[in-house]
């Protein structure tokens, strides 16, 4: 119940309304704004310091992977290269 009422209230109360579009709008672009700030102290930061540079993994492979989703779209694509691009530059370095 603790968990389940605070999820569940919000549906009920807001399904009785007709939100306006600009809120909706807005609405749609929570789940990117929660996603990038979980992904980008994991990808830009290296113990406690800010590393933007080539010696950064992780962010060569956030920018491929960015690249291959934003061309294809294809998130099963995109896992793979992400993957790959991690093996790849750990086993060269």
């Amino acid at each position: 119940m603790v968990t389940y009422l605070p999820r569940m209230l919000p549906l009920v109360v807001l399904s009785k309304f007709e939100l306006p579009p600009l809120f909706r709008r807005w609405l749609q672009f929570i789940p990117i704004a929660v996603l990038s700030a979980l992904l980008a102290p994991a990808v830009l930061m290296s113990g406690n310091r800010l590393a933007i540079s080539l010696d950064n993994n992780t962010l060569i492979a956030s920018v491929l992977c960015f690249g291959v989703a934003a061309k294809t779209r294809n998130i099963f694509l995109t896992i793979v290269v992400g993957i790959l691009a991690m093996f790849m530059l750990q086993a060269l370095r």
